[in-house]
């Protein structure tokens, strides 16, 4: 799994004209899933997210993660994380999994980091055009890839 990991002062999903998904002060998640990932790559990369201490401590040093912030986070599913542009221009989206299979791991995923954070996550919907929007605080953006845990 990767994750593009954004600290937003707001973020937010819009599909077909119609916002479907909003939070504050938090995380954006982007994630994209290959047919290798598993279990234990879910929880890793849950856990690594909710406790990341990526948010300004009174200091204003990065020393807070969202779950001691009490921020929120919206994860969003992005198969082109996994496109590989080593050949040519039009990148290849090989190693990213097909629906079939993403679909429950991304379901399985936002599930365990919503049970971690100790609150529900705000959710994209898979597959979907989506339109983003956020702010991202700082900026702050942290690339995550369960497959590059040492």
């Amino acid at each position: 799994m990767i994750a593009v990991l954004q600290r937003v002062s707001e973020a937010s999903v819009t599909i077909e004209g119609i916002a479907t998904s909003k939070i504050q002060k938090g995380l954006l998640v982007l994630l994209g899933i290959e047919d290798a990932d598993n279990q234990e790559d879910i929880e890793w990369l849950a856990n690594k997210i909710v406790n990341l201490r990526i948010f300004n401590d009174s200091e204003g040093v990065m020393n807070v993660s969202v779950m001691d912030e009490r921020g929120d986070i919206l994860v969003v599913s992005q198969f082109t994380l996994h496109g590989s542009t080593k050949k040519g221009n039009r990148p290849s989206y090989i190693k990213a999994s097909k629906p079939e299979i993403a679909i429950s791991i991304y379901e399985k995923f936002v599930a365990v980091i919503s049970s971690v954070l100790g609150k529900p996550v705000q959710t994209g919907k898979f597959g979907a055009d989506m339109k983003v929007s956020l702010i991202n605080d700082g900026p702050v953006t942290i690339l995550i890839d369960t497959k590059n845990k040492v």
